[in-house]
């Protein structure tokens, strides 16, 4: 069973930019979807963008408070999946969390944590004024 781990978070400054990975042990990461969640402190979980596994074309979707600024994106090759994120707001502070879904498990939208059975742990990502 694959695990994820990511890394990458950081403090930066406002404007600024960050990349994170989250790499994938195990086999078969082409056929995983993957998402990018984030946890702000007394905030919900909310979604950042995913991008749908290698049989649906790695179609991409974001959430509209980071589109324009972030960029979601995978190479299958490395088992890793990515997250540009440029342009970076005080609001954008959070946990961020990978997540990965496999190919058929579910109907849910892959905008909602419903939909993923796997996760990282998570990496705090700090935006200051």
């Amino acid at each position: 069973q694959a695990q994820w781990v990511e890394s990458g978070g950081g403090l930066v400054q406002a404007g600024g930019s960050l990349r994170l990975s989250c790499a994938a042990s195990g086999r078969s990461f082409e056929t995983y979807d993957m998402g990018w969640f984030r946890l702000a402190p007394g905030k919900e979980q909310t979604s950042v963008a995913f991008i749908t596994n290698s049989w649906s074309g790695h179609s991409a979707y974001y959430a509209d408070s980071v589109k324009g600024r972030f960029t979601i994106s995978r190479d299958n090759g490395k088992n890793t999946l990515y997250l540009e994120m440029n342009s970076l707001k005080p609001e954008d502070t959070a946990v961020y969390y990978c997540a990965a879904r496999a190919r058929g498990a579910n109907g849910y939208s892959l905008f909602s944590t419903n939909a993923y059975g796997y996760w990282g742990q998570g990496t705090q990502v700090t935006v200051s004024s």
